[in-house]
Formats: C-alpha cells, structure tokens, sequence
C-alpha cells in the first residue's frame, strides 16, 4: 500500500488515519471503546457548551442488530466486520443561558466533527481504525435508539481493526486504500481567497 506524504513535516499519525471499509470482526474490549469516545470529550467547543453525544454498541452487545439495522443498504453492505458501531448526535441547542428555554447553537454540527476527528485518531493510536458514514435510517434512528429530538444525528462511526480487502466487492476493493488529499495551495490562501476554481 503505497504511504501518503505530506508537503509539510506533521506527525505520522495524520497521515496514518484513514478509512477503510473491510473490518475484521474480531471483538473489541470496552475499554478500548471508551478510551476512543475519552479523546473525543476533550475536543474544544464554542463556549464549552460540548453538544455531542454519543450511542454505541459492540458486536456482541444484545443491541448490535437493532444498531446495524440503522445504516443503509449501501453502508450496511460492508460493515458487518466492524468491532463497534457509534452513533454521533450533536445538541442544537444551549440551555442555561434564558430563564425561559434554550436558544440554538450554530456550532452543534462543527463541534461535533471536531470531537469525530480525535476519536478516529485515538482509534489509530490503538490500532484500530475508525470510518464515519452519514448513510443512516435518519427517519427511525432518534426513535430506535431513544434520542429526544432536539439532537442531530450526524453519522454512524464504524471501528475495528482491518480485515481482508477480498471481503469486499469488487468495487470496493478498489478504493481500499488511503486517499490522497488536495495540495496545500488549493485549500489555504493568504490574505484573500483565491480558489483556482474561482480564479
């Protein structure tokens, strides 16, 4: 498998974290599970108000089928190898700031993935990877799991550790690797946007 490089000098663990799609089904034990989700609640949110929340069950957990059972057919496919399965739902609103009700938080969903990102770092730090996916059941998941509405489901995160890339399809075996990533000069610009797409 051929190894990413990066323009400028960051810690191999950026460049190591990808996502694949073949897990090997082997059980995970709860503490690796837990201290995945521990880096995750330490991630910075606006105000510290800290919106997100998370839903899990482990392959052997009584719960996995109705879990599983939320991701969709296309996710669904080839997750059936994956040592857990988290669902991440982030609060949309802030209590505590009108005596009479909440108000919206306009940074729920970006918080949230910035507590997505260190889970899946924490995941390879332990050898473990870790592949989100937005592809749910969105009309039954708050239900099934028992999420009162005014919590967003922003993905499933699926985490194990690699399995075979035949047990994939053929498609799939295909894009069983680790991307690559725009260069440096088109995403960060200094002093005014300029986006050659836009140029």
């Amino acid at each position: 498998m051929p190894a990413r490089h990066s323009e400028f000098p960051v810690d191999h663990l950026f460049l190591n974290r990808w996502s694949p799609r073949s897990f090997d089904g082997s059980t995970m034990p709860e503490a690796d599970l837990l201290t995945i989700l521990e880096a995750a609640r330490w991630a910075p949110s606006a105000f510290n108000v800290q919106p997100w929340r998370f839903v899990y069950s482990r392959r052997d957990d009584s719960t996995w089928s109705s879990f599983y059972s939320l991701l969709d057919d296309f996710n669904g496919s080839w997750a059936h190898g994956a040592s857990a399965l988290v669902f991440l739902f982030s609060d949309k609103e802030v209590d505590g700031v009108k005596e009479n009700g909440t108000i919206p938080n306009a940074f729920h969903s970006f918080d949230a993935g910035t507590a997505w990102g260190q889970a899946a770092l924490q995941a390879s730090l332990l050898g473990y990877h870790a592949h989100a996916v937005a592809g749910l059941a969105r009309d039954r998941v708050h239900e099934t799991l028992g999420v009162p509405g005014r919590y967003k489901a922003e993905v499933a995160i699926l985490i194990g550790r690699r399995g075979p890339v035949g047990a994939l399809s053929s498609e799939l075996q295909k894009q069983e690797r680790p991307s690559e990533r725009k260069s440096l000069n088109e995403i960060a610009f200094q002093g005014a946007f300029n986006a050659p797409e836009f140029a």
